[in-house]
């Protein structure tokens, strides 16, 4: 019987994850696009956040601050999808108990990070690389990302992997300190507002427990061929590029649109969540 209550509530998670990760990408890809490009841009190409949309904006018309949103509006639906099932699951694994401690919470989410990265990997890829394209003559269709980038890469995602695990452990354990907080000021049945500022404050802590890996995996994925030797060498190398191109401040390079993102992006991923399972929990009784 607890087996089968748990396959249900996992499959609660799995159809509230995909509600959630559809909230995310209507609200916060145009800042996504504006942070991809600062990260991947070439050094003068743009002289901050505003003129990236400005240039955008005028060069390529305003959808194409959309551009590469079919690969996340797909995927991210389903990389949400498992990345809150496998939240659920590792929940259960790291502890019994319903109520986890925070450190317990960041192992759960750090989990989750690891197991989201099947999805996440190739979804990143194919936006990346849609967004890397500045309206030229050569730019290609997402079908002919998605075929040129498996015939060259294939399945590669340790740079990947390597921002998702203390990403989604900083991610969940700011949501439900936050979360907390708010309980214990206004009980469990918390209003839609509360959630939505859980959710922002999860978000914010998700680039801050990251950017930098963010940066070095955006460089990684719009490299012409692929990279060689383990993640770890290939993540140093870039790393020492990116310090020897701009110093420190290069791998933080479109922090400020990623976190002004990060507010309403994650707020409604966790409000859709939040509310589509406890929707599902009291149709199905789990």
């Amino acid at each position: 019987m607890a087996t089968k209550s748990n396959g249900q509530a996992t499959l609660n998670e799995l159809i509230a994850g995909s509600v959630g990760g559809a909230a995310q990408v209507l609200v916060g890809h145009p800042l996504d696009t504006v942070k991809t490009r600062a990260q991947i841009a070439p050094k003068g190409m743009f002289k901050g956040p505003m003129d990236i949309i400005a240039q955008t904006v005028r060069k390529e018309g305003f959808f194409a601050l959309y551009k590469g949103m079919a690969s996340p509006l797909l995927g991210i639906a389903g990389v949400n999808s498992l990345l809150f099932a496998a939240y659920g699951v590792s929940k259960r694994i790291v502890s019994p108990y319903p109520q986890l401690s925070l450190p317990e919470t960041s192992l759960a989410g750090a989990m989750a990070g690891a197991a989201n990265t099947i999805l996440a990997s190739p979804v990143e890829m194919f936006k990346v690389r849609m967004q890397g394209q500045y309206g030229g003559a050569q730019d290609k269709r997402l079908s002919a990302v998605a075929r040129e980038m498996w015939s060259q890469w294939g399945f590669r995602k340790g740079v990947t992997m390597a921002r998702e695990i203390p990403a989604y452990a900083g991610f969940y354990t700011a949501y439900e300190f936050s979360k907390r907080k708010f309980a214990s000021i206004y009980g469990s049945e918390l209003p839609v507002w509360a959630l939505l500022a859980s959710g922002s404050t999860g978000g914010i802590a998700y680039w801050l427990s990251c950017y930098p890996l963010d940066v070095i995996k955006s460089r990684v994925q719009l490299r012409q061929t692929p990279p060689i030797g383990t993640p770890v060498q290939y993540i140093a190398h870039e790393a020492k590029t990116v310090l020897a191109e701009s110093g420190l401040k290069g791998l933080f390079s479109g922090l400020t649109p990623s976190l002004i993102r990060s507010i309403p992006a994650a707020a409604s991923t966790f409000a859709a969540f939040e509310i589509t399972r406890e929707y599902l929990a009291e149709l199905t009784g789990v």
